[in-house]
């Protein structure tokens, strides 16, 4: 009778917990960098001026008169993200990065969309105003803020 109850308890703490996993922790923290500013971005999404422009291997535009990068759209490789795979499109307008648009990032998990939809916006904006991939990982979002770097840093290096 012992063994039954014990295994009873050992199956419901199971339960419970897979209940949790899936459920659970609402309260995902995601802490942005400490020097990060909210500012209001003037620049807007550009994407009927580079819609046309774009070819096949992400490789086109015009050379900008300004700025370190070519003109158009650049589309960097997926990236692992360990829970998903994260892929990005960067815009270039007068020389400079004007959008970032999230091709592929980690959202089958209920925990993953929560913590991508707070962390991207975050790097979107930090990449737009330092104009280049160098920017800080998000605490609570380390594997998608690596993986958006990776995609990030081989699509400008194509816009150069």
């Amino acid at each position: 009778m012992k063994k039954y109850i014990i295994s009873l308890v050992v199956v419901f703490l199971f339960a419970s917990y897979v209940f949790y996993l899936r459920h659970g922790d609402d309260d995902i923290k995601v802490v942005p960098p400490a020097n990060f500013q909210t500012t209001t971005s003037a620049t807007s999404s550009n994407s009927a001026a580079t819609s046309g422009t774009e070819s096949a291997s992400g490789n086109q535009g015009t050379t900008a008169q300004t700025g370190q990068y070519k003109d158009g759209a650049y589309t960097g490789p997926v990236t692992d993200a360990f829970y998903g795979n994260m892929q990005v499109k960067v815009t270039i307008s007068g020389g400079k990065i004007t959008d970032i648009a999230f091709v592929q990032f980690p959202n089958d998990r209920h925990e993953s969309v929560q913590i991508n939809n707070e962390a991207l916006p975050y790097l979107k904006q930090e990449v737009i105003a330092a104009q280049n991939a160098s920017v800080q990982i998000i605490s609570g979002a380390t594997q998608s803020s690596t993986a958006f770097k990776e995609s990030l840093t081989s699509a400008l290096a194509m816009a150069k």
